[in-house]
């Protein structure tokens, strides 16, 4: 007689759990074997030997009503994971991702150190054979000191191909337009080079994206005036360059530059930022905090559902505007997690048990 997986009991939304049993399936026939994989990623992470329930991980179980996530749109920006992309590798990191509910992936590069080299090609199928979809990757803007940087302006044509060759519909820089300084025209020198590798992807099929941390909403050390974002935003053809908000160090932002050098109050609303121009934001990084004005930021990095963040109502707002319930895709991430493993799961648990506010 078949038995319920540990990790699907207690899970109350239908949804989530056809998803995990199908996966549970996948992963089993996935290359390597799967008494290996759950055996090494046991040892990584001791709630998952004790068979912790995923629906127990975020805060509270699933309510009632519709579900703040879209399905199918929950991905994870895998430098979060890095550490265990490097000792356990790629395939045990897959695996414990589809367990934990995860539709999506986001790479911050190709190698998985102690586990051995892989082609671009058999990381695709790893992916794939997981139920992960590749969505995007994170790519150095530019080392103008060493003319070999796997970087947009030093490499162009080799980051582009190798993105295409995995088969990602996004290829983007964490990297901010600080190429040329602090000024206005030095954001718009790198809004014409963010234009030209925009139209490069374009021509493979991909949307070119740029990601932001605080300082990109900082204001022009020449125009005291002009925040820098917009001029990016400005400057840059929205048919080309997109943007992937990362929702922490927009409110991150909020807290640092709302006011101008000189006191003069300048708001900042980073969800008024999307409503503007939401189809030039497909992607999403779902970071946390807990506001704490002591520190620089404004907040303290936390697992998403431990911090202060309202993600129903950031979540819920977008896409529910007409039209978009699927046109944007949700990476969770932490620059520092404790245990990456566990922070996956209670994050992907938390946004799942999100329910739409009833009116």
């Amino acid at each position: 007689m078949s038995r319920t997986p540990r990790h699907l009991r207690d899970v109350t939304d239908p949804e989530l759990s056809s998803r995990l049993s199908r996966r549970n399936m996948l992963g089993v026939a996935a290359g390597t074997g799967a008494a290996a994989l759950l055996a090494a990623a046991a040892s990584a992470s001791p709630a998952l030997a004790a068979g912790t329930d995923l629906a127990t991980q975020g805060k509270g179980r699933p309510g009632k009503g519709d579900p703040v996530l879209p399905p199918g749109r929950l991905g994870i920006q895998l430098y979060s994971l890095r550490d265990k992309v490097a000792t356990l590798g790629f395939a045990t990191v897959f695996k414990e991702l589809a367990l934990y509910g995860y539709d999506e992936i986001e790479f911050a590069g190709y190698t998985q150190g102690e586990a051995g080299p892989l082609t671009l090609r058999q990381l695709k199928r790893l992916a794939r054979d997981h139920g992960l979809k590749p969505i995007g990757s994170h790519v150095n803007y530019y080392d103008d000191n060493n003319p070999d940087a796997y970087s947009f302006a030093q490499n162009l044509d080799k980051v582009l191909d190798e993105a295409a060759e995995l088969g990602l519909p996004h290829i983007g820089t964490a990297s901010g337009p600080w190429r040329y300084g602090d000024t206005v025209d030095g954001w718009k020198r790198c809004a014409e080079e963010f234009n030209h590798y925009g139209a490069e992807a374009k021509k493979r099929g991909m949307k070119f994206y740029q990601h932001n941390h605080a300082e990109e909403f900082s204001f022009a050390s020449d125009r005291p005036d002009v925040r820098l974002y917009d001029v990016l935003l400005a400057e840059t053809d929205p048919d080309l360059v997109h943007l992937e908000m990362d929702i922490y160090w927009a409110y991150c932002a909020q807290f640092r530059f709302s006011k101008r050098a000189d006191g003069t109050p300048d708001p900042l609303d980073p969800l008024a930022y999307v409503l503007k121009q939401p189809h030039r934001y497909p992607l999403f990084h779902v970071k946390d905090g807990e506001h704490d004005e002591t520190t620089t930021d404004g907040y303290r990095m936390t697992d998403v559902g431990d911090g202060d963040i309202d993600y129903r109502h950031f979540i819920s707002t977008v896409t529910g505007l007409r039209g978009h319930r699927y046109a944007h895709h949700w990476q969770t991430e932490h620059d520092n997690p404790t245990d990456s493993l566990r922070f996956a799961r209670r994050s992907s648990a938390h946004l799942h048990s999100l329910r739409k506010k009833k009116h």
